[in-house]
Formats: C-alpha cells, sequence, structure tokens
C-alpha cells in the first residue's frame, strides 16, 4: 500500500474541493482549501517526502477562462520533477504527447474514451497507441446507483451506463498501466472512506490500482489497507495538513507503510 499524493488545480489555483460540488458551469466549486503557493512548491515537497506516483489534475474544462493559468500550474508541477507526477483532466490523444514531453509519467484518462456513457473501444484503443500503455491510467471514478457504483465522466458531472466491476476491471486492465478511482460521492468530504469500492478493488487488485475519497484519520488508512488487503493505494486530500486539515501527510505515508 502506497500513499499517492495529489495536486488538485481550479481556477488557477492549488485547490481542494467538495467533488460533488464541481461544476463547469461559472467554474462553480465548493473549496475546502485554496493554496497560496504554486504548483512547483507541492512537487518540490514531495519529491522531499519520497513520493511518486502521485496525480496533478486539472478541474477546469479547455474553455474555461481559467483554464490556461491551472494548465500553467500543472505544467510547474510537472516540470519540477519530470517523471514523478501524473496528469489527468482533458486529456485526448492532441495534446496527451506534450503532458508527456512536459514530464508526466503517466496520463490518466476518463472522458475522452466513453461515447453515450458507454466505453468507445477506438477510442481507447488510438489513445493506447497514441502514448503507449506503460503511460496510460484510467480514472474509474465512480457514483453510487442504486447497490451499485457507476463510473462518471467529464469532472464527475456525468453518469455513464458503465458499472465499475470485477469485469469492467478484468476488461480494461489489458489496455492501461494503472487504475485511478476517486469515489466521487464522498470525495472531499472527509466523511470515511466507500468501503464498498474499496472492498471490491482490493479483491481484485491485479494492477495498480489508487482508491481516493473521504479519509479524514489513520483509522480510515487502516481500514483501507485491511478491506483493500494491502494491494490499494490511497490518495488524501482535504483531511491533510498542507492543505489546511489535521493530519499529518507524514503520519499518513508512515500509516501506508
Amino acid at each position: 500500500m502506497i500513499f499517492r499524493p495529489c495536486i488538485d488545480i481550479h481556477n488557477g489555483k492549488v485547490k481542494q474541493i467538495v467533488g460533488s460540488s464541481l461544476r463547469d458551469s461559472q467554474d462553480e466549486s465548493t473549496d475546502n482549501f485554496i493554496s497560496e503557493l504554486d504548483g512547483t512548491y507541492y512537487s518540490d515537497l514531495y519529491c522531499t517526502l519520497g513520493l511518486k506516483g502521485g496525480h496533478v489534475i486539472i478541474l477546469n474544462p479547455a474553455g474555461s477562462k481559467y483554464y490556461d493559468e491551472s494548465l500553467r500550474q500543472a505544467k510547474l508541477a510537472l516540470c519540477a520533477h519530470p517523471g514523478m507526477l501524473q496528469i489527468g483532466g482533458g486529456i485526448n490523444p492532441d495534446n496527451a504527447k506534450a503532458f508527456l514531453d512536459a514530464g508526466a509519467s503517466h496520463v490518466i484518462v476518463t472522458s475522452y474514451v466513453f461515447k453515450d456513457g458507454r466505453i468507445d473501444r477506438d477510442k481507447l484503443e488510438i489513445l493506447k497507441k497514441t502514448v503507449g500503455k506503460e503511460h496510460l491510467v484510467l480514472d474509474l471514478s465512480c457514483k453510487k446507483k442504486g447497490d451499485d457504483y457507476y463510473i462518471v465522466t467529464d469532472r464527475w458531472q456525468k453518469m455513464t451506463d458503465t458499472k465499475l466491476s470485477i469485469e469492467t476491471l478484468d476488461d480494461l486492465s489489458d489496455s492501461c498501466d494503472e487504475f485511478l478511482i476517486h469515489a466521487a460521492d464522498v470525495e472531499g468530504k472527509q466523511g470515511g472512506i466507500e468501503e464498498n469500492v474499496a472492498t471490491l478493488l482490493g479483491n481484485w487488485a491485479k494492477i495498480p490500482v489508487t482508491y481516493a475519497g473521504g479519509v479524514h484519520s489513520i483509522s480510515d488508512i487502516k481500514k483501507l489497507r485491511e478491506i483493500g488487503r494491502a494491494k490499494v493505494d490511497v490518495t488524501v486530500g482535504s483531511a491533510l495538513d498542507i492543505f489546511g486539515g489535521c493530519l499529518s501527510i507524514k503520519d499518513v505515508i508512515d500509516a501506508c507503510k
């Protein structure tokens, strides 16, 4: 189990938000924390702490008036330590290689590979050929509907018809190097992890998979380690002291070891 750090960028700032509050309309979000420090600062911090495989997420769409500044912040983080961080947010075959050239180890993709709520196999194949499977992370972030969890796209705003399941993970694992999965219903709320999602991931775990959402205490980390069978990596955001929370990042790192 590894701690994977994050740098979420919205409206040109490193932020922590309530995931379910994000709206492209007027670039709205409910913010837990807005940093006055830039992407380079957090990249340097993670490097000093020996953390790798974290993700930078651009939360503004390409058409937003804030996109260029959010993109600049993302590239600051990537360029500071090439090969250390992954990048997600609006990734497609036209821009993916540029992000790798800017220092990303992987590109993280959701929305591009879905069409009308379902996986578009042709687009997935194009993307895989563009960057190589070894540089591709599929973001299968999900929300609950009924008794099941379904993948959401477009910054967690659109529900798809694709269920997060063992079958889906098996199906897509041949096309990517890792999975990243935010439990979007609890993202940024610090109310505890989505145990059903974590259990599913731990029961599968055939390639690296990172869980995000709801962690607010060391006991949550321990619970995730238990039900994820120590095979699921974790991201913590709003609860961390570096983002205004009460949880020491060093304690989280130690708890994951």
